[in-house]
């Protein structure tokens, strides 16, 4: 994840993301890699974007650090997409992440099942972007966005699921006073979940992306 836009506006390459070191996957879901990526655990050198409540947001991903010249997610790397938020205790930079802390705000998984069009081919069509509405009853507050994208092109076996993780620091202002369902991450996933360990090219009909239901607000 290398860009966010805010009401479509775009706010700069790897501006207000917590950059890990490369672009290999996470493969164990009980690491805390699982929770912003490698060396995701701190954001203190990173700075934090003001939205409001109730605001759009679109991730950007691109495979290499390049927008233009290839796919932005390999074709072959077919998945659910998925986008988390974590309200932080006291600052976003300081935020770890850790704890039963996660609301998932938005999940897309397999749109197609007779021509096996998944979420990424969707960010894939959009030029590596996908959008999610950040809900407006969320507190004002400083929060962590997570996004995910998940590769089950080697799902068969566990590991074998790629996780691809960006997370996001921003301060909503405004909102209202929800108290969402939450999950931790780590936590909430496990190798045997059956969206997570999953042969997609044996006539696949349907699938339940890992993790709680979207919470809408």
């Amino acid at each position: 994840m290398q860009y966010i836009w805010l009401n479509g506006v775009d706010e700069g390459k790897n501006n207000f993301i917590r950059i890990p070191p490369n672009n290999n996957p996470v493969t164990d879901v009980t690491s805390t890699d699982m929770t912003c990526n490698v060396n995701g655990l701190s954001g203190s050198t990173v700075q934090t974007l003001t939205i409001p409540a109730g605001a759009n947001i679109t991730f950007e991903w691109h495979q290499h650090d390049q927008r233009t010249g290839e796919d932005p997610i390999s074709a072959g790397h077919k998945g659910p997409v998925q986008v988390y938020i974590a309200r932080a205790p006291s600052t976003a930079s300081s935020f770890n992440g850790q704890g039963t802390v996660w609301t998932k705000i938005y999940s897309s998984g397999l749109l197609n099942p007779s021509t096996m069009q998944w979420a990424t081919d969707v960010v894939n069509a959009n030029g590596g972007k996908h959008s999610v509405r950040i809900p407006s009853s969320l507190p004002a507050g400083q929060y962590l966005l997570r996004a995910e994208i998940l590769a089950l092109h080697v799902a068969q076996t566990y590991p074998g699921a790629q996780f691809y993780i960006g997370c996001a620091q921003v301060s909503i202002s405004g909102g209202g006073s929800a108290n969402p369902p939450k999950v931790a991450l780590p936590g909430a996933y496990h190798g045997s979940d059956p969206g997570i360990t999953v042969n997609i090219y044996n006539n696949l009909q349907s699938y339940i992306p890992p993790g709680p239901d979207v919470w809408t607000g």
